[in-house]
């Protein structure tokens, strides 16, 4: 059986999911996403995304920002946080396709 985890906030999801060992921090680059603290480098082909979460801003809705809880096939389970409508113009293909979010597994929270 499946859990399915709401959260309210950007703060909340990030707490919630280091409560569910997502404790690594990831940085996005242009044909990976990078964990500096561990030196790892995820190829699109290095790793899963598990879950995703969609934050509006209280003000503006155009400030979205995009919580992805990843593990690499190496057992690695971590997060990365990106606006709403990654560049894609400075992300190589193969990341683009791999963070493209698809209607049925994206969690859209909405702060109030």
């Amino acid at each position: 059986m499946t859990t399915n985890y709401s959260y309210d906030t950007l703060s909340e999801a990030l707490n919630g999911l280091a409560k569910r060992g997502f404790t690594k921090n990831f940085n996005i680059q242009s044909d990976c996403i990078e964990c500096k603290d561990i030196e790892l480098k995820l190829h699109p082909d290095d790793f899963e995304i598990l879950e995703i979460y969609r934050f509006e801003g209280d003000s503006n809705p155009g400030d979205e920002e995009v919580v992805y809880a990843i593990e690499s096939k190496g057992g690695v389970k971590g997060v990365f946080v990106t606006a709403f409508g990654i560049y894609s113009d400075e992300l190589s293909n193969e990341l683009v396709q791999k963070l493209k979010i698809e209607r049925k597994t994206l969690h859209s929270e909405y702060a109030l």
